[in-house]
């Protein structure tokens, strides 16, 4: 099967304030096949601008480049105040702008820590009101020829998001489907490897991001490291990710910064019902590895602070990595 193609989320370079073709540009001269653009990279006037949206089609196909958009939404509340919101204008903008740069995806991301809130309603009621607001909106989707993929955020896990697509009667490979960040798992509590097998089919973009576990006197520290770098096993991922039916685009998200989970307080875990032992026990054995490495100054976390002055040498970095690793393995496909 044709191999992924490589590239990198626009979030990496959001602190050089690059425009959206500047971001191909400097993505195409690293090598990289593609970009997934997050919606806080261009102005939401931009996007509804028929000449920065040539303009971004242009340079996509000069450079051959793979496109995926940002701007999907999929929690119908405004998450401060928690008063309901109507999300059709906001998805038909991003699909509309989406289809007008060639892209088949739009990413949505939750954009909170909801479960670590005590304000913010149970994730059963988030899950029900979610499939209520996006299942009309199916045939947006359909007409547009355009996937909204809700990524694997810090909000709702694998088996959460089964059941909303159960909830929507949707279909792998059609309106619904997932951005699959390989870090975020981590603070989850999933693990990587299994959260991507129960996820498989409805996979339609990835963040490819590596992590660490270090186990503290609370709980776990999660925080992202170099592709390579930490606990996520990417060469298992990209396997589960070979045998889907069309190739996944494979783009980097990089980031810095460091997230607590209180794996020990037993009234959180309480809102992780469907947390197997199996993976508990896994994170409990990266987290131990973890506590040894970061003691001996082996893992170290990347304060968001210091973020802009190592995005372009580590996003470059690991583009070289993946497309390294991507190709290795097109050689010698076991």
């Amino acid at each position: 099967m044709e191999s992924s193609r490589v590239g990198i989320d626009s979030y990496c370079l959001n602190p050089l304030s690059l425009s959206a073709c500047e971001i191909l540009e400097w993505t195409a001269a690293r090598g990289g096949e593609g970009v997934q653009f997050s919606e806080g990279n261009q102005a939401a006037e931009d996007t509804a601008d028929p000449v920065f949206l040539r303009e971004v089609a242009d340079t996509r196909r000069d450079l051959n480049l793979y496109v995926e958009w940002g701007g999907g939404q999929h929690v119908p509340f405004n998450t401060t105040t928690w008063e309901e919101r109507d999300l059709l204008d906001g998805n038909r903008r991003a699909a509309e702008a989406a289809s007008a740069v060639g892209a088949r995806v739009i990413r949505s991301c939750s954009g909170g820590f909801f479960r670590w809130e005590d304000t913010a309603p149970d994730t059963d009621t988030l899950v029900t009101a979610m499939a209520a607001a996006l299942q009309p909106q199916r045939a947006l989707f359909d007409d547009l020829g355009v996937t909204l993929a809700i990524e694997l955020h810090f909000e709702f896990t694998t088996f959460e998001l089964l059941r909303l697509f159960e909830m929507c009667d949707a279909e792998p490979g059609g309106w619904l489907g997932i951005c699959l960040d390989t870090f975020n798992m981590l603070p989850m509590l999933e693990d990587p490897v299994a959260g991507t097998k129960r996820i498989l089919p409805w996979v339609a973009a990835t963040h490819i991001k590596d992590g660490a576990v270090v186990l503290r006197p609370y709980g776990i520290t999660t925080f992202p490291t170099p592709l390579g770098g930490g606990h996520v096993d990417l060469p298992a991922i990209l396997d589960l990710l070979d045998s889907v039916n069309q190739p996944v685009n494979l783009s980097i998200e990089g980031h810095g910064g460091s997230f607590s989970t209180a794996i020990f307080d037993a009234a959180f875990i309480e809102r992780f019902p469907d947390l197997t032992g199996a993976e508990m026990d896994n994170l409990l054995r990266m987290g131990r590895e973890g506590r040894e490495l970061f003691a001996n100054g082996d893992l170290r976390i990347t304060e968001r602070a210091n973020w802009p002055e190592i995005c372009e040498q580590r996003t470059a970095s690991d583009l070289r990595y993946l497309k390294d690793l991507v190709s290795e393995r097109s050689a010698d496909p076991h």
